[in-house]
């Protein structure tokens, strides 16, 4: 058993959202989106706040821990992808390379974790489903 997430506007996360924030929207999405995994698949462990602080801290390393936490939540949705019983199309190594082009890996994933949620029309949000892998 899981629990659905939300669905949300990719051209709103990636763009609106942080523009209008100062960019604050983006470590509130990232959490909000690991968190969602953790809760749709116990199989995906996660650590939500962990993933947010490789963006913040780990932004001034280099970026070295931010890009590690954007492949693995591609790997998280592919995962959810597949638990849903979809082909895991969500590809980490695109998101990745995305990250260095105007941060459209959340435009990317965001699509991506969509067709996980367009699974269960009609469910709300944190609603129990039944996984199919």
């Amino acid at each position: 058993m899981g629990a659905v997430g939300k669905k949300r506007n990719v051209v709103g996360v990636w763009l609106g959202l942080p523009l209008i924030t100062l960019g604050i929207y983006t470590y509130v999405w990232w959490y909000k989106i690991n968190n969602e995994l953790r809760q749709y698949d116990q199989r995906i462990v996660v650590n939500p706040a962990l993933s947010v602080l490789a963006f913040i801290p780990g932004a001034a390393l280099c970026g070295v821990p931010m890009f590690v936490s954007i492949y693995k939540t591609g790997e998280r949705i592919r995962k959810a992808q597949i638990a849903a019983g979809l082909p895991g199309t969500c590809n980490p190594v695109v998101g990745l390379l995305l990250g260095f082009v105007f941060g459209l890996y959340s435009l990317y994933y965001q699509g991506e974790l969509n067709k996980v949620w367009d699974c269960y029309p009609g469910a709300p949000v944190g609603s129990p489903v039944q996984l199919a892998a």
